[in-house]
């Protein structure tokens, strides 16, 4: 009698044919280069160091394309944009010890955001670990500890035969909802001792599907159908999911108005009838959303951004569905739906009966105005038109990248995201330095399609060295600094808070054209009134470009304080 399982263990001719013909001199890190080629990888990131030498020398006689940057973190940040524009799991290659460190900023925010990047790193020889404390270069008393509270999950190998399970294991964590960032770790001498083990031809890592609870949607739906004011929240859960159809069906089925977050722009079109846009930090959308008697929050936690600082309070019942089973409920009451957002909004398309309401886009609309006479009360036309010229200059489905800067906080509310998964931001974790990097990151991995960075002259700074990166590679980013001489935002900050003090806002910076140029980066200074058809130019020029606009932004005044 024939098992089902035997079957499983009995390799087939070829697999054994393989395994007898396995080539001389391989090594851990092939075997890691092998992993990653079954499991669908085409391109990695990172840079080199000594432990990680291994690693690179496999990666470097496979036909895995290999994007190598300046700064550990900006190789990071690439990945981290690479994983969200493919949905795809990210390789991101790193040494051990202050050039893994290098990458923690990057790593907390593909976690914030949910990008899938699988982040491999070299260690110390074997006997340096576990408290050998051989005083090896780049040792750490416990490198793997420093991640732990960062990334998803951590995988470690110290063997040679550990390595394809532990990376197909990380691959899979990296891709179920939610997604994130993993962290991989393994010897140095691991990586460079040649492997008995055959080549890898075939490894299964398939992403778990988490579906919602039926008895859940079925009281989600119930309530949703018979609701009187119900308004959607949708957040980056949507846009991670591919889900934006279902939302728009979902939403058109109930009448329902749609707010996306920061995280969710382009979840829903823009100008549709039930559009409030992005408006989240407006006291008149607070007030709006309060109003809701069934608030339908997907993909969102609700969290300091989305809730306008946490001053919103909301009167009616809340659904709350989300992939992170941590951010359910963890800050209003919800009846809480842990499931990925598109099979949760599918289950209640099944579920939801059609909700009539004519008078839900007039109330849209009347909210729309009130935020619009409220900013027409504070001169902010510059601003205002600065994201004009910016949306008429770039391709509807260009991705953008946005830094921490004024007019990026500008762009979380205001700006047009044309389409789902076009618009990113380092709004998740808040560093600086995101939006060049990324950008490049999402440049190879749409390399048909011109890309969009934003910084200001702070932010670029942090970004420098990859213009070495962009003109190496020839990547097909157009990159806007706007230049205010300072962190502008924290200068605005310090200003209202301390007296019209501020400490350390005023950066002294490089001439960033001839800067640019110095890499072969072609780049110009461009106005408020040029920079539609400055931008429409660099865009369509091939290859990496530089536009830099002196200008001093304002915010539009807060409605939380």
């Amino acid at each position: 009698m024939t098992h089902d399982h035997d079957l499983v263990l009995r390799p087939t001719e070829a697999q054994t044919a393989a395994a007898l013909a396995a080539p001389p001199g391989r090594t851990g890190g092939d075997l890691v280069v092998e992993t990653l080629r079954s499991l669908g990888a085409t391109t990695v990131f990172g840079l080199p160091g000594q432990h990680a030498l291994g690693l690179f020398d496999a990666v470097g006689r496979s036909d895995l394309r290999l994007v190598t940057l300046r700064v550990e973190n900006n190789a990071g940040f690439a990945a981290d944009a690479y994983g969200r524009i493919t949905g795809e799991a990210a390789p991101l290659l790193l040494s051990t010890g202050p050039g893994a460190l290098t990458a923690l900023p990057a790593l907390a925010e593909a976690a914030a955001a949910s990008a899938p990047v699988l982040a491999i790193s070299s260690q110390v020889p074997v006997a340096g670990l576990g408290g050998g404390r051989r005083g090896h270069l780049h040792e750490l008393r416990d490198q793997a500890a420093s991640f732990r509270d960062v990334v998803k999950s951590v995988h470690e190998a110290r063997t040679a035969s550990q390595i394809p399970s532990v990376v197909a294991e990380a691959w899979e964590s990296a891709l179920t909802a939610p997604h994130g960032p993993v962290w991989v770790e393994i010897p140095e001498d691991v990586l460079r001792s040649e492997t008995i083990i055959p080549p890898v031809t075939g490894t299964d890592a398939t992403p778990h599907e988490l579906a919602p609870r039926p008895e859940l949607t079925a009281v989600a739906a119930h309530w949703l159908s018979r609701a009187s004011r119900p308004v959607i929240i949708a957040g980056g859960g949507v846009v991670r999911s591919d889900a934006s159809g279902k939302l728009r069906q979902l939403a058109e089925r109930l009448n329902a108005p749609v707010v996306t977050t920061f995280g969710g722009k382009g979840a829903f079109p823009w100008t549709h009838p039930l559009s409030l846009q992005s408006w989240l930090e407006d006291r008149h959308m607070t007030d709006f959303l309060e109003d809701a008697d069934v608030l339908l929050v997907v993909g969102s936690g609700l969290g300091e951004l989305s809730s306008n600082y946490h001053t919103f309070f909301p009167t009616g019942r809340i659904v709350q569905i989300d992939a992170d089973l941590g951010k359910l409920e963890s800050n209003h009451p919800a009846l809480g739906i842990h499931a990925d957002a598109r099979l949760a909004l599918q289950a209640l398309l099944e579920t939801v009966t059609e909700r009539q309401d004519d008078h839900a886009p007039e109330r849209v609309r009347l909210v729309l105005e009130d935020i619009a006479a409220r900013l027409a009360d504070q001169d902010l036309a510059l601003e205002q038109s600065l994201l004009t010229s910016i949306r008429a200059a770039l391709p509807a489905r260009s991705p953008s990248f946005w830094d921490m800067t004024i007019l990026s906080y500008w762009a979380w509310s205001a700006f047009d995201a044309k389409h789902p998964n076009t618009m990113h931001s380092a709004q998740g974790a808040g560093g600086l330095g995101y939006a060049f990097p990324a950008a490049l990151g999402a440049c190879v991995a749409g390399p048909d399609t011109p890309v969009l960075a934003v910084s200001g002259d702070g932010g670029a700074m942090y970004s420098l060295a990859e213009l070495a990166t962009a003109r190496q590679h020839d990547l097909d980013v157009t990159w806007l600094i706007v230049d205010d001489g300072g962190y502008g935002i924290l200068r605005e900050y310090m200003t209202d808070a301390f007296e019209g003090r501020t400490t350390g806002t005023e950066l002294t910076r490089p001439d960033f054209v001839a800067l640019a140029e110095s890499f072969g980066v072609p780049a110009a200074t461009t106005t408020p009134e040029s920079l539609t058809a400055d931008l429409k130019k660099a865009l369509a020029t091939p290859g990496p470009s530089v536009l830099v606009l002196p200008a001093t932004l304002r915010m539009f005044a807060p409605t939380h304080l």
